[in-house]
């Protein structure tokens, strides 16, 4: 196992699968230690970590209540514990022509996406202040720089989780935080293997129209994030700030 990460607690919501488990697995092979924060079942992923030689604990939380966050912030933080490395993985991303989006729909995707950011934040970040170092990362979407229909709720958060990024890290920074942002492509999950149709096409359909777009041909898998987060949380990248990495294989090619 390395250590570039001992020492370090690293608290990752929506970790029981995905982008979110691998980047657990990734930081847990590096020597962190794990919280996940999820609604679902994350044994799988403490599983993996355990086979990893890993530590990892899991809390059940609904990242957008306020009531739920502040539990998992208590557990955390039980017998003199801390976060070091905040990664806000967890969202939700439904297709919806505009025309059937309805407000509850609305604030159901903007709440799970974007306002879970602000309340894992204010949750963790003061103490990472207090302590003078801390990360931030950010999951965002490279669909905020494309002609994408039938998501305009995800699309609105994950724009929205970019300025979040930027104006936080503006506060946090004078205190040795970090917060940066990661806008994958349209990546292989569980999640998004499991819709059965995606803005009119099949779902296979749809992987092969951006894999025909991006420069490296091949679908992105959740294990090509885990590089940049751990990148984002080492000490390697305490200079950067306020930036949003696009890791989709080049379909982003300017911003």
């Amino acid at each position: 196992m390395s250590t570039k990460h001992q020492g370090k607690t690293a608290v990752i919501s929506g970790a029981a699968s995905g982008i979110g488990q691998a980047s657990a697995v990734r930081l847990a092979e590096e020597g962190a230690q794990i919280v996940i924060a999820d609604r679902a079942n994350a044994d799988d992923t403490l599983g993996r970590i355990k086979a990893a030689g890993g530590s990892a604990t899991a809390v059940q939380c609904d990242i957008s209540d306020p009531a739920s966050v502040a539990k998992l912030k208590a557990e955390v933080e039980k017998g003199g514990g801390h976060c070091d490395i905040l990664v806000n993985n967890a969202g939700i991303y439904p297709m919806q022509s505009f025309d059937e989006i309805s407000f509850e729909d609305w604030r159901r995707v903007l709440s799970v996406n974007l306002d879970s950011m602000f309340l894992m934040a204010k949750a963790f970040a003061g103490g990472m202040r207090q302590r003078g170092w801390g990360r931030i990362i950010n999951l965002a979407s490279d669909t905020v720089n494309l002609l994408v229909p039938d998501f305009v709720h995800y699309i609105t958060s994950k724009a929205g989780v970019i300025g979040f990024t930027r104006s936080l890290a503006t506060e946090v920074g004078p205190q040795g935080v970090t917060v940066n942002a990661i806008a994958p492509g349209l990546t292989r999950t569980p999640g998004t293997l499991a819709r059965k149709e995606a803005g009119g096409m099949s779902n296979e359909a749809l992987f092969d129209m951006i894999l025909n777009m991006q420069s490296i041909k091949r679908s992105e898998q959740a294990t090509d994030l885990v590089g940049a987060v751990s990148f984002l949380a080492s000490e390697d990248a305490g200079f950067i700030t306020g930036q949003t990495l696009y890791v989709n294989g080049g379909l982003t090619r300017t911003t």
